[in-house]
């Protein structure tokens, strides 16, 4: 692996909230881990880094501005979950009509949001048609793996 890649690796990890970022190239392997200081106590458990599916932007559990809806998801319906870490984003730009609101009809497949992982845009699509019954993250706020993002009906 290049050493200029090796050092913005390091870089990175230094920088962001991530406490283990694992990247693996055909046979080389690397795997970087930072030391939990006063700061990274203070972040959940530290779940594994999947190569290539890690994210700047890890924060700890309870952040401010997320929606009461997010702790306590509601009975009724299927959630969408994120599949990766990263950001959310409910439309293609800044300023551009979001994908979907809430009453919208979507079908299996169709495109909910963004998630940005590693400067990546990952479209999350509808694994069921229904109607979108609750967005549970607000537009620019960070995800976890797992976490709940739509609620259809």
């Amino acid at each position: 692996m290049d050493l200029r890649k090796l050092k913005t690796l390091i870089e990175l990890v230094e920088t962001s909230g991530i406490a283990e970022l694992e990247i693996q190239e055909g046979e080389e392997r690397v795997r970087i881990t930072r030391s939990h200081g006063a700061n990274a106590a203070s972040n959940a458990a530290a779940q594994p880094v999947m190569a290539m599916a890690a994210s700047p932007a890890a924060l700890p559990p309870a952040t401010a501005g997320a929606p009461a809806a997010a702790e306590a998801p509601p009975d009724e319906g299927h959630v969408v979950k994120s599949p990766m870490v990263g950001t959310f984003y409910r439309a293609a730009t800044p300023g551009a009509k979001s994908f979907v609101e809430v009453g919208d009809t979507v079908e299996e497949g169709a495109t909910l949001c963004i998630v940005e992982a590693m400067k990546l845009m990952n479209e999350i699509e509808a694994d069921k048609g229904g109607i979108i019954k609750a967005i549970m993250v607000e537009n620019g706020q960070p995800v976890e793996f797992g976490q709940p993002l739509f609620v259809i009906a």
